[in-house]
């Protein structure tokens, strides 16, 4: 350990589809890893030629383990540079800088029952939930939505485990959300986790259904990161001026210049970044502020939102 961070090598590294890459790392040293419960994320520092990512990903490794930690991370076709990183640079051997585990889409210990819905690379979390509720006896359903021709990807994690379904975009495959939601118990918690658009259609249908907000739990990833129009930040306590490129977030360039600022999931979803606005209009892109504080203008997340204006000043 170094401070605050890990040192980790990587162990193994394979494809286990062609944009799926796994990876098992190790602590560096030979010892033994700090314990991560189930849903919890691990940050990576991936060091490129020209630019250093810090990218979160979910562990998928058995909750507790000390030996090694394993993630699954997708390649998208516009990465912003971590992925490509991750399945073009690394390979075994290599020694990785990575923060502690976090974690913040733990399962409700006190829940009926533990309704899942994952969305292609949005079963992540989920796999260590299994581990945790065979070991715990809880009951549960996860509901797989994928690409056809990723139904078996996960088998190794999936095969033989009891309350599993995967579904497709075929008739007679499809999810039916609705029937699905009417049809839990009382006590039931629902978690999701996949792109945007079908978090917000899971989201939705539970509101409408009547499910209270307490028992419904979501996890973000991705789309809030993509890049925008450049823009410039004016860091009032530091008396420093950063210029923010399209294709790196207002955080990513507040760190290049070397100021150091608060930060835990780098998705909008924590609440850990949140910096008093003091001019200009934010593009809010975060799952973290109400709409009250939104229409105040007076706070951003500097890890995904970015401006709406040419110029933000910024209380950091």
């Amino acid at each position: 350990m170094i401070g605050e961070t890990l040192r980790l090598k990587v162990a193994a590294a394979c494809a286990i589809s062609p944009s799926l890459r796994h990876l098992r790392l190790v602590a560096a040293d030979g010892g033994k890893l700090p314990p991560a419960a189930a849903g919890a994320h691990l940050q990576l520092v991936l060091k490129g030629a020209t630019r250093t990512h810090r990218n979160a990903y979910s562990l998928i490794s058995r909750p507790g383990a000390r030996d090694a930690y394993e993630i699954i991370v997708r390649r998208v076709p516009a990465s912003r540079g971590g992925s490509a990183f991750i399945h073009e640079q690394i390979k075994v051997g290599d020694v990785l800088e990575a923060g502690w585990p976090g974690n913040l889409f733990a399962p409700v210990r006190t829940a009926r029952r533990h309704l899942m819905i994952a969305g292609g690379i949005g079963i992540t979390p989920f796999l260590s939930y299994l581990a945790d509720f065979a070991f715990g006896g809880a009951d549960y359903a996860l509901h797989l939505c994928c690409r056809e021709d990723e139904q078996h990807v996960f088998d190794p994690w999936l095969a033989g485990k009891s309350g599993v379904s995967v579904h497709w975009d075929t008739d007679g495959r499809r999810l039916d959300i609705p029937a699905l939601l009417a049809a839990q118990p009382v006590g039931t918690h629902l978690y999701v986790c996949g792109p945007a658009a079908m978090n917000d259609e899971v989201l939705e249908l539970a509101a409408a259904a009547g499910w209270p907000a307490s028992h419904v739990h979501c996890e973000h990833f991705g789309s809030a990161l993509s890049g925008g129009e450049a823009f410039h930040a004016f860091l009032a306590k530091s008396g420093v001026e950063v210029s923010v490129g399209e294709d790196e977030s207002l955080l990513e360039a507040i760190e290049r210049i070397g100021v150091k600022a608060p930060c835990l999931c780098r998705g909008g979803a924590c609440g850990v970044c949140v910096t008093p606005l003091l001019e200009g209009e934010a593009e809010h892109r975060d799952h973290y502020l109400s709409a009250a504080e939104r229409e105040a203008g007076r706070l951003i997340l500097p890890c995904v939102s970015r401006a709406r204006s040419g110029r933000l000043v910024l209380d950091l």
